[in-house]
């Protein structure tokens, strides 16, 4: 089963100390390439700072676009790991090895199993 990984960090406006960053990559390359050795890596890819981010919120009649996510939290989500793991005991020794202080301070990782829906191809126009 595929489990999605949401890495929850801290966002700290100086940012880490360059040595800081170099090694909290250097873990997210060491889990990432034992997982991609044992043919369970699916994706994965860090996201922005949450200044980059856009909120699209349905109000009833309508559709609202705003800048940022909005979400009232002191850890904000900053990358994410899909893993095929066998079951969620697996999942949850990965989730321990995932640095979590990628924007600064520590923080969480949120383990959320995939529905695996299937999306079809778009089909050919019709001539």
């Amino acid at each position: 089963m595929n489990y999605m990984f949401l890495i929850y960090s801290q966002e700290i406006a100086e940012g880490l100390p360059p040595e800081d960053a170099m090694a909290i990559m250097e873990g997210h390359r060491a889990v990432l390439g034992e997982a991609a050795a044992k043919g369970i890596l699916v994706s994965a890819d860090a996201l922005k700072p949450t200044a980059t981010a856009t909120t699209v919120r349905g109000n009833g009649s309508g559709y609202l676009t705003l800048d940022g996510p909005f979400a009232e939290t002191k850890e904000q989500l900053a990358g994410y790991y899909i893993l095929n793991c066998d079951d969620l005991d697996e999942a949850i020794e990965w989730a321990k090895r995932i640095p979590t202080a990628c924007k600064g301070a520590t923080g969480c990782i949120e383990i959320r199993p995939l529905h695996g829906v299937q999306i079809p191809a778009p089909s050919a126009p019709k001539a």
